[in-house]
């Protein structure tokens, strides 16, 4: 069952597509690329929903093999990387099934991914992500992950554990309750980073400067993907929750961020 439906994202399936429509609509028209991975947030609809609009804007141009989500693990249950198995997850727009297969291919592929159900359960990085996928997609089979340790070495594996085909999606918010223009300062030299496809500069200069990106790992996976696809990248949306708000004094930020070939 749903963690943080009517908390994240509305628990009524007529409101809740309602407004993942009214989302996807409200951004611009991308053009039709070889989409494989996208960097979005993972707030509250209300927050983040317009700036991760953006992202399913592009990506439903595309019709991938299958969907891998990675988010990071925020509740420190369960092993270090965390895959989903088997079965299904269920959002208030109805099941998602799980691509067993895929799942076992990237566990046998991983030296670091297990099976793991714990990491889960709370999680809502990738739970928020789904009724994007569902209004884009339709009927879709994806793996979701959960990087509790987030080091360069376990994103590079499971990026090189997906095989190539199936769309990555990466889920973090960026820096977190700090002045809107240091934010912004901090996350646009991460987003370099990031779009010269630089796992480690983004890496060491978040560490540096300790700049509060709760999905460091999935980003650096993300970028090895798309590296390993011979990708480019380009950030479509850069917003913050004093859009929202109205209070700029201390905000999360937000991104989103498409990787094409």
């Amino acid at each position: 069952m749903p963690a943080v439906a009517g908390l994240f994202y509305p628990s009524s399936p007529g409101e809740l597509r309602s407004i993942v429509l009214e989302l996807l609509s409200s951004v611009p028209e991308y053009p039709r690329r070889d989409y494989v991975a996208a960097i979005v947030p993972h707030a509250g609809y209300v927050y983040s929903g317009s700036v991760a609009a953006h992202a399913y804007r592009a990506l439903s141009t595309v019709q991938p093999e299958g969907v891998v989500v990675v988010g990071p693990n925020h509740t420190g249950l369960g092993a270090a990387v965390s895959v989903w198995p088997d079965g299904e997850w269920v959002t208030p727009l109805g099941p998602v099934e799980i691509d067993a297969a895929l799942a076992e291919e990237v566990i046998e592929r991983s030296a670091f991914a297990v099976a793991d159900y714990e990491a889960h359960i709370r999680e809502h990085s990738i739970e928020v992500q789904l009724p994007f996928l569902q209004c884009i997609y339709g009927d879709f089979d994806f793996v979701p992950i959960v990087m509790g340790y987030q080091e360069y070495d376990a994103a590079k594996d499971i990026a090189s554990s997906i095989p190539a085909g199936n769309l990555f999606i990466a889920s973090s918010d960026f820096s977190h309750y700090v002045p809107a223009e240091v934010g912004r300062e901090l996350d646009m030299k991460a987003i370099e980073y990031i779009l010269n496809l630089d796992a480690k500069g983004f890496y060491s200069f978040v560490v540096n400067n300790g700049v509060s990106i709760c999905g460091a790992g999935p980003i650096m996976a993300a970028i090895e993907f798309a590296r390993l696809l011979g990708a480019e990248a380009e950030l479509l949306a850069f917003g913050n929750s004093g859009d929202t708000t109205g209070d700029y004094s201390s905000v999360v930020d937000y991104a989103a961020i498409v990787f094409y070939r």
